[in-house]
């Protein structure tokens, strides 16, 4: 392997090809899954170029497709991972069988519902979740009981939840109904359970939180279940990518609407403007 200008660390290109994030790409190198140019390999210390023979689990990389995002309505009840160690269902299992293998930007908890990004791409999964990025990600969220506008402040302010630290978030109080009350908050990172500790915190439980947008990316009026790309373009401008050369390896033209699936995801439909 030659460690040129154009040469790539292994893991970064595994998960260019949407084999897996960089963290759980190496993991299966580390789990001896990789060969390159025949010979297992264990460690992602290593950089390979174009003309290097990349093989996963014995499959050679397919070329690689331009990165691609879908919007897709997560429903309650499913994790977001690939698998659950206790048997829960997943967002994973539940997407429309003719998706490409896909990784989510983020993650929603079991109870938590909205928007969902999609990727087939590692590297841009990582772009869009990093701190510096910045995307504001923008919420509605059900809170029990008859809060008032200054009972927000500390969220506004910033504030500390067992012993981690909160960004301060843009928090504002909608309408009461009846027992409860719609709130909108918009934050700029995604740490675990954020909105209902920070909820909790100022005395305020949470039992209905749905994510509306994720930067640019709006759920619209994307039924529960339903999976929408975005069309390349809007990929291209909003991640500020080159268009592809050749056009090759460009998704194809999807002219129809898949039949509705059966499972509760709903459908694949066409790309839209977000």
């Amino acid at each position: 392997m030659s460690d040129t200008p154009s040469s790539n660390r292994i893991a970064k290109v595994l998960a260019r090809h949407g084999i897996a994030s960089r963290r759980e790409a190496e993991k299966i190198i580390a789990d001896g899954r990789v060969t390159v140019n025949g010979k297992q390999i264990e460690s992602p210390a290593l950089n390979v170029t174009d003309k290097d023979v990349i093989t996963v689990d014995g499959k050679p990389l397919e070329e690689r497709d331009p990165p691609r995002i879908w919007l897709y309505n997560k429903p309650t009840g499913l994790v977001t991972t690939e698998r659950d160690e206790k048997g829960r269902d997943t967002v994973f299992a539940a997407l429309p069988d003719d998706l490409p293998r896909v990784m989510s930007v983020g993650r929603l908890d079991l109870n938590s519902e909205g928007l969902l990004l999609l990727t087939n791409d590692g590297e841009i999964k990582r772009r869009l979740e990093l701190p510096s990025t910045g995307w504001l990600r923008k919420y509605r969220v059900r809170v029990h009981g008859t809060p008032k506008d200054e009972d927000f402040e500390p969220l506004r302010k910033g504030l500390t939840v067992e012993g981690e630290q909160f960004r301060p978030m843009t928090v504002t109080l909608d309408r009461q109904q009846g027992r409860n009350a719609w709130v909108t908050v918009s934050l700029r990172e995604g740490k675990n359970r954020e909105i209902r500790r920070a909820m909790e915190a100022v005395g305020f439980a949470v039992n209905r939180l749905i994510r509306i947008s994720y930067g640019p990316f709006r759920l619209g009026n994307l039924k529960t279940g339903e999976v929408e790309e975005v069309r390349q373009k809007i990929v291209r401008e909003q991640l500020g990518l080159e268009a592809p050369e050749g056009g090759k390896n460009a998704p194809k033209r999807q002219d129809q609407k898949p039949k509705r699936q059966q499972k509760p995801t709903g459908r694949r439909r066409n790309p839209r403007k977000t």
